[in-house]
């Protein structure tokens, strides 16, 4: 549909647009105005876009689609350059294998399908896993120990390239013979004196802050509490009795429990994937783009398989989003 448009196309319009006439355009690309007079006006003509128009003095002044025009056209350079470089990278035989990180919060089967995806580009290379805590991981990310690793939000660090691939709603996870369970949805005052298991703050003292703003901003006070070190602790404390506990919507449950979601707010684990701005392997960013589309296509084909809407969806007509409220 689109196979007429070119890298050159995006190159000599982000030109015009950025230096608001054809002659500055011209002179910095080295060719001639009328070629790229002609250039302009093809892409503009088979895309059926208005990129720009001439003011009362000759400057160009971008339209609004020009305006998105040149931030999407800087993506699709950098991921030109991105390619080649991975490409290169391959071909000068730089990397025999990647060590990936991944945080026990992180599902596990979105970690699996990421080293699968990059067996897939690169058979011979060897993956290294390695399994700890939120912040080792990013120690050992920006120390150059990790290439990458798997983590959930929030994470901060002037160092990091920090991409959201997945989000997932915040649910409680309670006993099936637990009067609450009785309810469709949780009130947020249903876990006063009942939300009395939470992850071990040492383990994501970030998350583990920001969690108790959000519970406090819903009127929540948390007194004593348990601590579990991983996720399937969380459900052992729930099922032996010891109260309620925040979990990860979709996590596979021990027979004894169910979840309800908590009527009112929406809470989010988001998932990210991280790994040092300069020093990586070639092929990161291009296998992280890809894990990208490929997440949301894998969910769009689910919504469409159950007739659901997407999470997507659901949060944007959530009556209270906190889009920001990035938890764990």
């Amino acid at each position: 549909m689109y196979d007429w448009a070119e890298f050159r196309h995006f190159k000599y319009l982000l030109a015009i647009l950025e230096l608001q006439g054809f002659r500055a355009a011209a002179e910095q690309l080295n060719t001639g105005q009328p070629n790229l007079s002609i250039q302009a006006k093809q892409f503009q003509e088979y895309a059926s876009l208005r990129l720009y128009e001439k003011s009362k003095d000759g400057r160009i002044r971008p339209t609004e689609t020009g305006v998105a025009f040149q931030f999407i056209a800087k993506s699709v350079l950098e991921a030109r350059d991105e390619a080649f470089e991975a490409l290169a990278a391959i071909e000068r035989g730089e990397i025999a294998s990647v060590r990936f990180g991944c945080s026990p919060l992180v599902d596990r089967a979105l970690f699996q399908s990421f080293c699968q995806m990059h067996r897939e580009l690169i058979p011979s290379w060897a993956i290294r896993p390695e399994r700890d805590d939120t912040l080792q991981l990013v120690e050992n990310v920006v120390a150059g120990v990790l290439d990458a690793a798997i983590v959930t939000h929030p994470i901060k660090h002037a160092l990091l390239r920090i991409e959201e691939i997945h989000r997932d709603r915040i649910v409680v996870c309670l006993r099936k013979d637990d009067p609450l369970a009785s309810k469709a949805a949780l009130q947020p005052m249903d876990l006063q004196k009942n939300l009395t298991i939470l992850y071990h703050p040492q383990r994501h003292p970030n998350a583990h802050a920001r969690l108790l703003e959000l519970l406090g901003d819903a009127g929540i006070e948390l007194e004593e509490y348990s601590r579990a070190s991983h996720p399937s602790e969380m459900q052992t404390l729930v099922k032996d009795g010891y109260g309620l506990a925040l979990i990860r919507q979709g996590t596979t449950l021990e027979n004894e429990l169910t979840t309800r979601p908590i009527a009112g707010v929406d809470w989010t684990v988001d998932t990210v994937v991280i790994y040092h701005r300069e020093c990586h392997p070639k092929t990161l960013p291009i296998l992280v783009r890809k894990f990208k589309r490929q997440l949301k296509k894998d969910e769009k084909q689910t919504a469409t398989k159950t007739g659901s809407p997407s999470r997507q969806a659901k949060q944007e007509s959530a009556q209270l989003t906190l889009l920001t409220d990035k938890v764990f």
